[in-house]
């Protein structure tokens, strides 16, 4: 493992960071234990931990047992849990209870770096850094619960304001191949270097997009720092190449991918023995020029919902169907608490959404596709998956005439 400074904090960190610890919410204890610890062995010591679940922290903080000194720890001020979803706060309150929380279920009396959480829109850059929020981490800076103050956002313009605010040590920001062509991010990534702000990139995998066959991939305000787009993409990328990407990107400290596994973490550290081969990116790069707008990559920011429904989830297992419905599928889906039909259309998450994803479309897609029994599942996701092809519709009349005259004749015999 390569270790990189992260800005004038003078950290050393792990080129390779942890992240998308809030995946690890349905894994069982010992898992997560085994993929922190793993990491950790293996060097990695740079975690992000944004998740405010209590589950996921508990769980963190036992891996940590006995190695907090071999950690690098980020954890986020602003985030908070209402009624077991994901909820970012404002509320000052809120923001200390939750960050209390943290240090008491991690087990430890401060955190390397406190990023102030998620802050795109001019307004809201205005009120945390203003007062508030960045007050209150700066208090608990001179209290020693936090030894540097950073931020993630998915904007720009907000961006490279903070970077030159001199408010800040590490920012948090989304890089990835889709995003190369991005008019101005290299003068983000230059100003950080200039400002001395520790650059750690999320979204190496565009929201996991990057690593399908045959997919739409989708760039949005959460892995671009720019807009929404969608393209066809013709070859998937390997974790190598998008880790090898990023890391290539000038002022980079550390990436931070999402892992959700064992097989996921142990995928990403073979970079480390990679060939250059391995490692070539060029192609993927340039294959990046048409975009249109619009798809989710299940990061969660639509939360919370009124109707308790796991928009990212429905949306992922929505996706996978239309590549392959098979019947895990049909039954993790039943077996969600809250289901697309459950969805009240209020259009909260839709606002919510940087990706400008039409929410309510895609839960009256789940109810369509997985409600009523797995048969008649499994015949829409048949019509979904070949109804744009020309033969489709020959066929399926075809089909029908030939079900007609079956019919017809067993009455004929009758």
């Amino acid at each position: 493992m390569e270790y990189r400074k992260l800005g004038r904090t003078g950290l050393d960190v792990s080129e390779i960071g942890l992240g998308g610890a809030h995946n690890m919410q349905i894994l069982p204890e010992k898992t997560v234990v085994s993929i922190v610890q793993e990491a950790l062995d293996n060097g990695i010591n740079y975690i992000d931990l944004y998740s405010a679940n209590p589950h996921v922290r508990d769980k963190i903080g036992l891996a940590l047992k006995g190695k907090r000194e071999k950690a690098i720890i980020a954890a986020h001020l602003g985030v908070s849990e209402k009624h077991g979803q994901y909820c970012r706060t404002r509320d000052e309150g809120e923001c200390s209870k939750f960050f209390m929380d943290f240090l008491s279920r991690l087990r430890t009396d401060w955190v390397d770096v406190l990023m102030l959480h998620f802050i795109d829109l001019e307004n809201d850059y205005e009120s945390v850094f203003n007062g508030g929020m960045l007050h209150l981490a700066q208090k608990y800076q001179s209290e020693g619960k936090a030894r540097f103050i950073g931020m993630s956002s998915h904007n720009l313009e907000v961006s490279l304001k903070a970077v030159k605010s001199g408010q800040i040590d590490v920012l948090m920001y989304p890089i990835n191949i889709t995003n190369s062509a991005m008019p101005d991010r290299e003068k983000l990534l230059y100003a950080c270097i200039t400002e001395g702000v520790g650059l750690v990139a999320m979204k190496p995998f565009a929201g996991g997009t990057l690593l399908q066959e045959s997919a739409e991939v989708f760039t949005d305000t959460l892995s671009s720092g720019w807009r929404s787009f969608h393209r066809k993409q013709a070859i998937s990328a390997t974790p190598i190449q998008c880790i090898s990407y990023v890391l290539s990107q000038a002022g980079v400290s550390s990436v931070v991918p999402g892992i959700k596994s064992a097989a996921e973490l142990r995928e990403t550290l073979r970079f480390l023995n990679a060939s250059s081969e391995e490692k070539s990116f060029d192609s993927l790069v340039e294959s990046f020029g048409r975009y249109l707008e619009g798809g989710c990559v299940y990061c969660g920011h639509c939360l919370p919902c009124p109707s308790s429904i796991d928009i990212a989830r429905v949306n992922r297992l929505v996706e996978t169907s239309k590549h392959v419905f098979t019947r895990d599928l049909y039954s993790e889906y039943n077996e969600l608490s809250a289901k697309g039909s459950d969805c009240i259309e209020c259009e909260a998450c839709m606002k919510r959404c940087p990706f400008n994803v039409d929410v309510i479309s895609k839960m009256k897609e789940a109810k369509r596709l997985f409600e009523g029994s797995r048969y008649k599942a499994w015949i829409r996701s048949l019509y979904w998956r070949f109804h744009k092809y020309q033969l489709f519709w020959p066929i399926l009349r075809a089909s029908r005439k030939y079900r007609m005259s079956f019919l017809n004749t067993g009455d004929t015999r009758k």
